[in-house]
């Protein structure tokens, strides 16, 4: 587990973490894959930069029993869609609608430094923030969840 304190060296080593986790989960997903048979899907487009995320829920019972996701985008889009699917995984719609709201108020800078640590890996995209261009990439996978689970609750 990442945890916040962890960072605080120099600026070089947060950057020089931040581009490991962001590099890992990029180039090794773990979730990047068609599910078979799953309970919800929708893309997800950045108009702006045209990453691509097709994101597969498989929900049973009010919980995320599995995800995947497929697209083309640029490292951030897809790392962080990779580390959003490690946190949901397991956690009730709910839960995933809490932990997105989560991310986005880091993202923000908003959230408590106890629920940026309470995202794991995703909490290495916190400085994010300050790079307006790469917020939206950033929070594709988010967003493009947080609207199939919107509209599974409506």
């Amino acid at each position: 587990m990442w945890k916040r304190s962890e960072r605080s060296g120099t600026g070089l080593d947060i950057k020089s973490l931040y581009r490991e986790i962001v590099n890992e989960h990029n180039l090794h997903p773990g979730h990047k894959r068609d599910l078979e048979n799953p309970t919800l899907v929708l893309n997800g487009v950045n108009p702006s930069c045209g990453d691509d995320i097709n994101l597969q829920l498989k929900i049973k019972d009010g919980v995320i029993e599995d995800a995947a996701f497929n697209g083309s985008g640029c490292a951030v889009s897809q790392a962080s869609a990779d580390m959003m699917i490690d946190l949901v995984i397991g956690a009730t719609e709910e839960e995933a609608m809490e932990i997105a709201s989560r991310f986005m108020g880091m993202i923000k800078g908003t959230a408590s430094p106890e629920e940026i640590e309470s995202l794991d890996e995703a909490a290495s995209l916190e400085n994010i923030a300050h790079m307006p261009a790469r917020v939206k990439c950033a929070t594709l996978g988010w967003r493009t969840m947080k609207e199939m689970l919107d509209k599974l609750q409506a």
